[in-house]
C-alpha cells in the first residue's frame, strides 16, 4: 500500500515542480510581482490576514525545493523500503517541505516564523529517526543551536511593533533610514547564521548527520540549511551599503575555510560531504557579504542539485556497504556500482567547478566578481584558497571511495544498484550538468563586464590544479598530517567548535549546579539556614502551643508581665 503512496506523492511534487519552474520563467521576463492577503477572519475591529509574496525568487526557489523532494520521496521508495516505520518517515519529508513553503512565500515575520520552526522542529524529529544515544544527542544540538534564530525571528517580532506591522517588504526601503534597522539588521544575520550553521554554529551540521540519508539530501541541498542565506537574500535591500555585511563576509569566509580544512581529515563520508555543504554555505555568505544577491541565489540554486545527487549517491554506497560509512572501508567501488560512480563523479566535478557543468557557472562568476572587488588581500587569498580545499577533499574522498584496492569486509554483497534509486539520481544528474546554462540564460541576462589580467583570470584553474595535487598528496601521506599535533586537534575537530557547542555550554553550568548543591544543600549553608529556622520556627510553634492549652499560671504570668510592662512604660 505504502509503494502507491509514495508514487503518487512523488508525481504531485514532480509536476508542480515543473509548473512552478516554467511559471517563473514567465515571472522574469514579464517582471511581475504578485502580492496575496488572505483574510481568513474578522472580528469587529481584528482581523487575521495570511499574506504572500509570489515573484520569480520564490517561484523558481520553490521549484526548485519541490523537485529535489519528489527527487527524494522516490528515491526512499526503494531506500526506506525495509524501514518498519516508512509512514511516519514519509510525513515527516512531507511536513519538512511544506514548512520550507510556508518560510519561502512569507514576507511576513510572524509566518516566516511559523515555517522557520515548523523547519527545526522537523529536522528534529528525522534527527532522531534512527531511536539511539548518538542520534538523541544530534537532534538536541540541532535544534538547540536552532532556537537561538528562532528567538532572534521573536526579537525581530516584537521590534518591528515600532513600523506598525510585520510584512517586512513594506518597511524595507523605510528601515533604511531608520536607527532600528541596525538591530533588526543584526537579529535577522543571527537568525540566518543559526540556520544555515555559520561560525559560531556550526557544528549542528555535521552532526546532523545522524538523519537517514535521503533526508540529509534535502536538508544540505534546498531546504533547512539554505533557509538562513534565502532570508538574507529577501532583506538584502535592508543590508546594501551597511556595515553589517562586512561582518557577514568575516564570519562566511572563516566557515568556508574552516570546513574546507576540516574536510581533509574526516573519514566518515556523510560527513565530508556535510561540510562541504558547510563550505559552500559559507561561499554563499560571503558573495552576500560583497553585495552581489543575484550571484548568492544562482550558487544557491545550482548548489542544491549537484549536493542532493552526492548524498543520493552516498546513500547507495552506504546500502550496499550494510551501514558502514568510514571510507576507509570502501575502495575500488567503480568495478561494482559503476552508474553510481559515474553520477559520484560528476557531482563531484559539478562542486569543484569544473568547467560547463552547473556547478562552474556559479562559482567561476563568483570568483570573477570577487577578483573584481576592491577588498583586502585577505579576502582575496581565503576565498582562493578555499577553492583549492574543495578540490583537495573531492580528490581525496573519490580516491578513498572508488579508486584504491577491495578494503571492506567480504560479508559486503555490493548488489544497491537498483532501477528505482538510479532513475530518481538520472533527473538530478541532467539538472546538475545542464541547469547552470540554462538558469544563467534566463536570470543573468544582464552584462557583466570583468576586466581581469591573464594571470588572475586563469588562477581559478591554477587552483584547481595546485588542490588535485595536494589532494593526491594528502590521500597518499595523510600519516604527515597527523604528525603535526595541533593541527590534528585543532583542525581535525572544527576549531573545538563541536566540543565547545557541547562541553562548552553545559560543562561550566552543570560544575557550578554541583558546587551549589554542596555549598547549599550539603554544606554548612544548609545548617545555618534552613535547619536554623526550622529549629527556630519550632520553639515559636511550642510556645504558642502552651499558651493555647488555657493554664491559669500561664494567663496569671501573662496579666503580671503586662502589669510590669505598663507600669514601667507609663512611669
Amino acid at each position: 500500500m505504502y509503494l502507491s503512496w509514495y508514487l503518487i506523492i512523488f508525481g504531485i511534487l514532480l509536476v508542480s515542480g515543473i509548473f512552478l519552474f516554467f511559471l517563473s520563467i514567465l515571472f522574469i521576463f514579464n517582471n511581475w510581482v504578485i502580492f496575496i492577503e488572505w483574510e481568513i477572519f474578522s472580528l469587529n475591529s481584528i482581523e487575521l490576514v495570511y499574506v504572500m509574496l509570489f515573484d520569480w525568487i520564490s517561484l523558481i526557489f520553490m521549484s526548485f525545493v519541490v523537485v529535489i523532494s519528489s527527487m527524494v520521496v522516490y528515491y526512499s521508495k526503494s531506500y526506506m523500503g525495509q524501514d518498519i516505520n516508512k509512514n511516519r518517515f514519509i510525513l515527516l519529508v512531507l511536513l519538512f517541505v511544506m514548512s520550507m513553503m510556508l518560510m519561502i512565500v512569507s514576507p511576513n515575520m510572524v509566518s516566516i516564523l511559523l515555517g522557520w520552526d515548523g523547519l527545526g522542529l522537523v529536522s528534529f524529529c528525522l534527527v532522531i529517526y534512527y531511536q539511539n544515544v548518538s542520534s538523541y544527542n544530534a537532534g538536541m544540538l540541532t535544534v538547540l543551536s536552532n532556537r537561538v534564530g528562532d528567538v532572534a525571528i521573536l526579537m525581530c517580532i516584537a521590534w518591528m511593533l515600532n513600523f506598525g506591522g510585520w510584512n517586512f517588504f513594506l518597511y524595507l526601503n523605510l528601515m533604511g533610514f531608520s536607527l532600528f534597522f541596525i538591530l533588526i539588521g543584526g537579529l535577522v544575520i543571527l537568525a540566518s547564521i543559526t540556520k544555515s550553521a555559520q561560525i559560531p554554529f556550526s557544528a549542528w551540521l555535521p552532526a546532523a548527520m545522524a538523519a537517514p540519508t535521503p533526508v540529509s539530501a534535502l536538508v544540505h541541498s534546498s531546504t533547512l540549511v539554505t533557509a538562513g542565506v534565502y532570508l538574507m537574500i529577501r532583506f538584502f535591500v535592508l543590508f546594501e551599503g551597511s556595515f553589517l555585511l562586512n561582518w557577514v563576509l568575516l564570519l562566511g569566509m572563516m566557515t568556508m575555510f574552516m570546513s574546507g580544512i576540516s574536510a581533509n581529515y574526516e573519514f566518515d563520508m556523510k560527513k565530508i560531504i556535510a561540510l562541504s555543504t558547510l563550505s559552500q554555505l559559507g561561499l554563499m555568505m560571503s558573495i552576500l557579504g560583497l553585495g552581489f544577491q543575484d550571484l548568492a541565489l544562482f550558487h544557491l540554486l545550482m548548489h542544491a542539485f549537484f549536493k542532493a545527487l552526492l548524498f543520493l549517491c552516498a546513500g547507495v554506497m552506504i546500502h550496499s556497504f550494510k551501514n558502514f560509512q568510514d571510507i576507509r572501508f570502501m575502495g575500488n567501488v567503480v568495478k561494482y556500482l559503476p552508474l553510481t560512480s559515474s553520477f559520484f563523479l560528476i557531482s563531484n566535478l559539478s562542486l569543484c567547478g569544473v568547467p560547463f557543468l552547473s556547478g562552474f557557472y556559479s562559482k567561476d562568476l563568483i570568483l570573477e566578481m570577487s577578483s573584481m572587488m576592491s577588498f583586502n588581500l585577505f579576502v582575496y587569498v581565503i576565498f582562493y584558497i578555499s577553492m583549492g580545499l574543495t578540490i583537495c577533499y573531492s580528490v581525496r574522498l573519490y580516491y578513498y571511495c572508488f579508486m584504491i584496492s577491495n578494503n571492506f569486509f567480504s560479508l559486503v554483497n555490493l548488489n544497491g544498484e537498483d532501477y528505482v534509486m538510479m532513475k530518481s539520481m538520472l533527473l538530478l544528474l541532467i539538472s546538475s550538468v545542464v541547469m547552470g546554462s540554462v538558469f544563467f540564460w534566463f536570470v543573468l541576462n544582464y552584462l557583466n563586464f570583468i576586466y581581469l589580467s591573464n594571470f588572475m583570470k586563469f588562477l581559478i584553474f591554477y587552483m584547481m590544479l595546485g588542490g588535485v595535487m595536494i589532494g593526491s598528496f594528502i590521500t597518499f601521506n595523510f600519516k604527515f598530517l597527523l604528525g603535526f599535533w595541533f593541527s590534528n586537534l585543532f583542525i581535525g575537530k572544527m576549531w573545538f567548535l563541536s566540543i565547545l557547542s557541547v562541553y562548552g555550554m553545559n560543562y561550566k553550568i552543570l560544575e557550578f549546579s554541583n558546587f551549589m548543591v554542596k555549598i547549599l544543600d550539603f554544606g554548612w549553608w544548609e545548617y545555618l539556614v534552613s535547619v536554623n529556622i526550622y529549629k527556630n520556627l519550632m520553639l515559636v510553634i511550642l510556645v504558642v502551643q502552651k499558651i493555647q492549652k488555657n493554664l491559669l499560671k500561664i494567663f496569671m504570668l501573662l496579666f503580671i508581665f503586662w502589669i510590669l510592662f505598663f507600669y514601667v512604660w507609663v512611669f
